[in-house]
């Protein structure tokens, strides 16, 4: 077998399996995608299995001291990397030297050692896994800013009032999320109140969430969708949206917290915790449901629902809630923006006290 051939397959080999792994490690450490991990490594361990027979031929070969493309002129002057960037360097590292490997096994001396074909299927694996680990680095990024007071603004609870100027008090009270909720409004108004209401929040940097509907939230360019348990599912709405469009599932019981993380949910909203009148026949999880789904998922942003006030947003955010979603606590009020300031303090105040008794038992 000519040494030229192994030489490159070593090399491509190296570059491929390299590339993986930091993808894998990405997906594994930086969010918490086990679905993702685990298929790069079954690829990574794939391409291991493939170079096991020729192993001693491929080092006996390999010669790094004298490659010339070993100092490579290029890395001067590269700016500074973002977690995105180093996704796409590393796949586009892999993808390429997976064409290299593909080219070299349908020369003569490596046919029979080399399938083309599952070296071709590999490589377009990664480029899926690329795909969605960059949409999850991406969506990360948005998720971040997923806390404190969560405001859904409703057409029947505005009590007649301009959706925009309700989510307008909203913000200036210190809401840092806004979802439009509309049961009632046509396809035609809602698309336009979302468009409004998307100008309003991006220019506030808050992040703006459409409820139900992944074609207006596709068709504004909405930060966030938030689908229930009778929507579309979470895999069909992500093939509707950008990969960087975060999707939130509600949830009401255990079983549904696992599927929406295995699923690979952007965040949980779990209630309603408490009794509630914005939705009919809700099922009452509890205080408990909260501290329970939060151990269940706690790498996932939690957001709490339903029934949530003054007087118990306490008691939610004590279990462990990121964000508290609220309907009629502030936009039902005469003065949105001194309720929903009411809320942010108590909220602020109760997770000072939640972070200091966490030290204090560690």
């Amino acid at each position: 077998m000519p040494s030229i051939s192994l030489r490159l397959l070593d090399a491509n080999l190296n570059r491929a399996s390299e590339g993986l792994r930091v993808l894998e490690d990405l997906a594994r450490f930086a969010v918490n995608d086990e679905v993702l991990s685990r298929e790069l490594k079954t690829a990574r361990h794939e391409l291991a299995r493939l170079a096991l027979p020729l192993d001693a031929r491929l080092l006996s070969w390999r010669d790094s001291a004298t490659d010339v493309g070993r100092e490579s002129t290029l890395r001067a002057g590269v700016p500074e990397r973002d977690l995105l960037s180093v996704v796409r360097a590393n796949a586009k590292r892999a993808e390429e030297s997976l064409r290299v490997i593909e080219e070299l096994a349908r020369l003569p001396e490596l046919a029979a050692c080399i399938n083309p074909g599952m070296i071709e299927r590999l490589r377009y694996t990664t480029y899926d896994i690329e795909k969605r680990l960059a949409g999850r680095v991406l969506r990360r990024e948005r998720v971040a800013g997923l806390q404190g007071l969560y405001v859904v603004v409703d057409r029947e609870a505005s009590r007649g009032r301009a959706l925009a100027d309700v989510a307008r008090e909203a913000i200036a009270g210190g809401a840092s999320v806004i979802q439009l909720r509309d049961k009632v409004g046509g396809r035609g108004d809602v698309y336009r109140s979302a468009l409004e209401l998307n100008d309003l929040c991006a220019g506030s940097g808050v992040l703006f969430v459409v409820n139900d509907y992944a074609d207006v939230a596709a068709a504004v360019g909405a930060a966030a969708l938030h689908v229930g348990q009778d929507d579309l599912p979470l895999e069909v709405a992500r093939k509707l949206l950008p990969i960087d469009t975060v999707v939130g599932v509600s949830c009401h019981s255990m079983e549904g917290v696992r599927r929406a993380q295995e699923e690979g949910a952007d965040y949980i909203a779990v209630g309603a915790v408490f009794p509630t009148l914005q939705k009919e026949n809700p099922v009452v999880v509890g205080v408990d449901f909260v501290s329970r789904a939060r151990q269940q998922v706690p790498g996932t942003p939690l957001v709490a629902i339903g029934g949530i006030t003054l007087a118990n947003v306490g008691q939610v955010v004590a279990a462990g809630a990121d964000a508290i979603a609220v309907i009629g606590a502030v936009v039902a009020q005469p003065d949105v923006a001194q309720a929903a300031r009411e809320l942010v303090a108590e909220t602020r105040r109760t997770e000072k006290q939640r972070e200091e008794d966490e030290h204090e038992s560690t």
